[in-house]
């Protein structure tokens, strides 16, 4: 059957430059087809690539690059050309680049307040990008098929040879129980049920939390390219993380770990969703902001209004950025102890409100964090915005052609 879903995420996020050493006893095939994988990852994410630099950075001769990209054009995943530009006397090395119009993968994003679809290309290319509002109430099932249809129509728009790859599904959805209690992780079978009646004959899927497919996005093409540990903060319906170490992401049973905003930092704070008081995202999340600031929860704008004000320092919108900036500070120092990360990034709706309270957090942070942790730890803004669950759920696509690019079946 199409359509195996995973609910997190087992493998993900490493896309290594070079070749790992060959297992003992590993066949020429089993070499063959992991060098065309680094070579054809390498094109992915760096882009149009000479076979001179190929042969530098993957550590392999230049005959062999020559005969892998040579498979490469034959499958229709690459093109070799001259350069544009020649800088040095001699024979120019051939440029090795992604077909980024011939294959692609579908990315899905179902969001708070809308559903989000793209064709993205191999390379991180995006081909086509719409969105429609998300029906008020509706649960993460009943949104498959109005993204199905936007799909197939984006599809339908492509050129005639397009091969699809896979496709992603980025969730950032909570559902409740009749006591109204927040239930985390949703009906994962349901999922993979109503993507198969959608995309049956199609590609296979695989689905994650927004948070961890945000964090692998960041992580290949964004702020925390180069970086093997980090923790992404995304804040959505509520506040998670995405958390990558040595390059792989932490996905936990059933993929449902990160749900850092239920973790208790006031235990005399306010009821939380979830059943629990004082968690993290009742004191850092939009309705913190807002109730700080004497705004109404629910206004349209009311945030970006509240972190204007505060930039112009007015001061009740201050105070405000102050309060809930020396909370998120507060939470990141427990996170770093406990992570010890090389890089914190803030993404979805704390991105802006990391922004307008930096050095409250980051005081915060070096006030409450061990000094082995804190020491080398960067925070930064995310910069993909909010094409970064789309970008992400690209290449968990992309993640079986990329490790067998001659035998990933890709659909036509």
């Amino acid at each position: 059957m199409a359509t195996p879903v995973r609910s997190g995420l087992s493998r993900a996020g490493r896309h290594p430059e070079v070749p790992l050493p060959a297992a003992p006893g590993a066949s020429q095939e089993e070499i063959r087809r992991q060098n065309l994988g680094a070579l054809l990852r390498y094109v992915h994410v760096h882009g149009p690539t000479s076979r001179a630099e190929l042969t530098s950075r993957l550590g392999l001769n230049r005959s062999t690059i020559g005969a892998l990209a040579a498979d490469l054009v034959t499958a229709g995943l690459v093109t070799e050309e001259a350069p544009t530009t020649v800088r040095r006397a001699g024979r120019p090395s051939l440029v090795v680049s992604p077909c980024s119009e011939r294959v692609y993968a579908i990315a899905l994003s179902i969001e708070a307040d809308r559903l989000r679809a793209a064709c993205i290309g191999l390379g991180g290319r995006i081909l086509d990008l719409r969105e429609v509002p998300r029906e008020p109430g509706s649960t993460a099932l009943e949104t498959i098929a109005p993204l199905a249809a936007v799909a197939r129509e984006m599809a339908g728009g492509l050129a005639e040879d397009a091969l699809c790859t896979g496709g992603g599904v980025a969730v950032a959805d909570t559902t409740r129980d009749e006591d109204g209690r927040i239930r985390i992780g949703g009906a994962d079978e349901e999922l993979n049920a109503a993507l198969d009646a959608e995309f049956g004959s199609g590609p296979a899927f695989v689905a994650g939390d927004m948070a961890d497919i945000a964090a692998l996005a960041e992580h290949i093409r964004g702020v925390a390219a180069g970086l093997d540990d980090l923790v992404y903060l995304h804040g959505d319906l509520g506040i998670s993380a995405g958390i990558i170490t040595g390059g792989r992401l932490v996905a936990g049973h059933r993929g449902h770990s990160g749900k850092v905003g239920h973790m208790v930092v006031n235990p005399d704070g306010l009821p939380c969703g979830c059943g629990s008081k004082g968690c993290w995202e009742t004191e850092i999340g939009a309705a913190a902001l807002l109730r700080h600031a004497g705004r109404e929860p629910g206004e349209p704008g009311a945030v970006l209004d509240v972190l204007r004000a505060a930039a112009r320092g007015e001061r009740t919108s201050r105070a405000a950025v102050h309060q809930v900036a020396g909370w998120l500070g507060f939470g990141v120092a427990n996170l770093v102890n406990v992570v010890n990360p090389d890089l914190v990034v803030f993404g979805g709706a704390l991105r802006e409100v990391y922004i307008a309270g930096a050095g409250v957090v980051r005081r915060r942070l070096d006030g409450i964090a061990l000094p082995a942790s804190r020491e080398h730890v960067q925070l930064r803004a995310a910069t993909l915005g909010r094409n970064a669950a789309l970008i992400g759920a690209a290449e968990l696509a992309f993640d079986r052609l990329l490790a067998d690019p001659l035998n990933a079946g890709v659909a036509g």
